[in-house]
């Protein structure tokens, strides 16, 4: 069963870094752009940043531009590197893929494969 796979999540003080893993597991995904989203309690699933599957152009929310990268690598993982990282960057967060070109994509219904999640928590 084709699917993603979360790593690098945890618990870090406010103002430091962590970065985030998603690797493939049972199919490539590399003809797919790839986002990741974030959920924190009682709250809607919120797109956090997106990359297309050439790795050459990048898109992200406001509330995290300037302080979060996102990447890929010619084996298909992707990458979220966080910086500067704030109690309410607090949440579960995903990793997705979409088949669709042609725009940035920030509604999570537009993403066919997601990870299990993983919980990254900031303490103040």
């Amino acid at each position: 069963q084709a699917q993603l796979v979360e790593s690098g999540g945890g618990l870090v003080q406010a103002g430091g870094s962590l970065r985030l893993s998603c690797a493939p597991s049972g199919r490539t995904f590399s003809s797919y752009a790839m986002g990741w989203f974030r959920q924190a309690p009682g709250k809607e699933r919120a797109f956090v940043a997106a990359i297309r599957r050439s790795g050459g152009s990048t898109y992200y929310a406001d509330y995290v531009k300037g302080r979060f990268t996102i990447s890929r690598d010619n084996a298909e993982t992707v990458y979220l590197q966080m910086n500067s990282l704030k109690p309410e960057d607090t949440a579960v967060y995903y990793c997705a893929a979409t088949p669709l070109s042609g725009g940035w994509y920030t509604d999570y219904n537009k993403y066919n494969y997601w990870g299990q999640g993983t919980q990254v928590t900031v303490s103040s």
